[in-house]
């Protein structure tokens, strides 16, 4: 199930794979990258925010130990903010008593800057976000009192602000999980405390930083595209003069463009079609030769046969020479229409197989065709109908009669011949196809052919990048089968 929806998702192409995967290996870089800038940023921020703290926590120092000490309270309330609260106590709001919880180079660094201040014991820790939430809400609750006893409440001014606080406090608590501590212990004795929240992650997206990546990533996509199509180009170039090639159509020899790979193939592609091509004529060229020459021989044997005087004896050798010569001239038929390379045109193939049955009707053969819309197709139009009249002259010879239809199936045309002959049986069907093999039991001898029909139509059909096969019909009978790919389809 799994792979089957990875493979929906996933193009059939080469160029459409190449890109998938450039454009996640991209996506995927561009996360890391994203991922290790935030979180440099986010530690940016946390020092930055640390360096602030301490900067307005020595301020404030230095203050309380110019101004008296009615005006230290003022002081402290007047420097806190929404996220930093400064108080007076008689005790350290730091516990100690865990060394290692301490920031101890936030200590250090405060130490430096208050080494003239007069100021003892700094004591500095993180802590959790619960317990400094619970201390802000004590320290609201104590100046709620306060202001109460000395303003009164009649306006609920004072009571709104207080819930507006609440809430800013606690929408933002699980955004800002740490919260920073520091006690200082000043000349008088007192302690002066000042509590924080220290961001954990950036506060805001990167908004300059994420369109420019997302610009950067749009051109190496726009380069790695035109990239992709330049390779993929040249192969599929190939794959078109290889399927031409295949279904027997001339044509230019594809150009040798692209990567160094590509050219290449393209080259032994055009090599091995050129070889091909020469192996074939010699070969064509060497039998039609032997089959002229077989005639000469022929002939004279056909001669001095005349000159037997035993007449059984005369008879039986004319009988072999005459079929010997009607192989002969089935041979050459065929090798001088292989050796005339016939171009490739355009035909409507459904009246094609038309005008073949309704000639074949005419000579005298019980042949029907069953009507398909118009159907253009790329062939060679001789060929395709010598290969069709075999098959329909044999369903009419051996069959009594040929019922023909042309098929739209999926990826193929179809040109189904059924007739009402015995069938050949399933080990035997390759067979048949081999030259000068018959069957004697349903195929004979006196029935006229040299065994080449169904050589020739399956030469054919193949040269055409098809291919004929033949199966027996359940309610009896063959039915031979023509099969075209629709690439040549119009």
């Amino acid at each position: 199930m799994i792979r089957r929806t990875l493979s929906a998702w996933v193009p059939n192409s080469l160029a459409g794979q190449m890109i998938a995967l450039l454009l996640l290996a991209l996506v995927a870089a561009q996360g890391v990258t994203l991922a290790i800038y935030l979180d440099e940023r986010r530690h940016a921020l946390r020092a930055a925010e640390r360096a602030q703290v301490a900067s307005r926590l020595v301020s404030v120092v230095r203050l309380l130990g110019d101004t008296p000490p009615e005006l230290s309270e003022r002081i402290t309330r007047t420097a806190s903010g929404p996220r930093l609260g400064f108080w007076l106590a008689a005790e350290s709001a730091v516990d100690a008593s865990d060394p290692e919880a301490l920031d101890r180079p936030l200590q250090r660094r405060l130490g430096r800057l208050l080494a003239d201040s007069g100021s003892g014991q700094i004591l500095v820790r993180l802590e959790d976000s619960e317990r400094f939430l619970a201390w802000r809400k004590a320290r609201r609750e104590a100046r709620r009192e306060a202001r109460r006893a000395e303003e009164g409440d009649s306006s609920g001014a004072y009571r709104r602000a207080e819930w507006r606080k609440r809430e800013y406090w606690e929408k933002r608590r699980h955004r800002l999980p740490l919260s920073l501590t520091i006690s200082v212990r000043l000349a008088d004795g007192r302690w002066l405390n000042a509590a924080t929240l220290v961001p954990f992650n950036a506060p805001a997206w990167a908004w300059p930083s994420l369109l420019s990546m997302g610009l950067m990533a749009l051109a190496i996509l726009v380069i790695v595209v035109f990239s992709v199509r330049r390779i993929t180009r040249p192969l599929r170039t190939l794959a078109a003069a290889a399927d031409r090639f295949g279904r027997g159509q001339d044509g230019a020899p594809p150009a040798e463009a692209g990567p160094e790979e590509v050219r290449r193939t393209i080259h032994a592609f055009n090599d091995m079609q050129e070889r091909l091509r020469r192996f074939v004529a010699d070969r064509t060229g060497m039998l039609a030769a032997i089959s002229h020459d077989l005639r000469t021989p022929i002939t004279t044997l056909r001669l001095r046969a005349e000159f037997i005087e035993d007449p059984e004896i005369r008879d039986k050798i004319l009988e072999t020479l005459a079929e010997m010569q009607q192989m002969t001239e089935a041979t050459l038929a065929f090798l001088r229409e292989d050796a005339a390379r016939e171009d490739s045109r355009q035909v409507d193939l459904a009246a094609l197989v038309q005008s073949l049955c309704d000639d074949l009707a005419d000579a005298g053969g019980e042949v029907a065709f069953a009507g398909a819309g118009r159907t253009p197709y790329l062939c060679r139009p001789v060929a395709l109908k010598r290969a069709l009249s075999n098959l329909i002259e044999n369903a009419v010879a051996y069959g009594a009669r040929a019922r023909v239809a042309l098929r739209q199936e999926a990826a193929e045309l179809w040109i189904v011949v059924d007739d009402d002959g015995p069938g050949i049986p399933a080990e035997r069907r390759e067979e048949i196809f081999q030259p000068f093999v018959r069957l004697e039991d349903s195929r004979s001898r006196e029935t006229g052919g040299a065994g080449l029909g169904l050589a020739i139509a399956r030469s054919i059909a193949r040269g055409h990048g098809g291919d004929v096969t033949l199966e027996n019909r359940p309610e009896g009978g063959l039915r031979a089968i023509l099969r075209l790919p629709k690439a040549g389809q119009g």
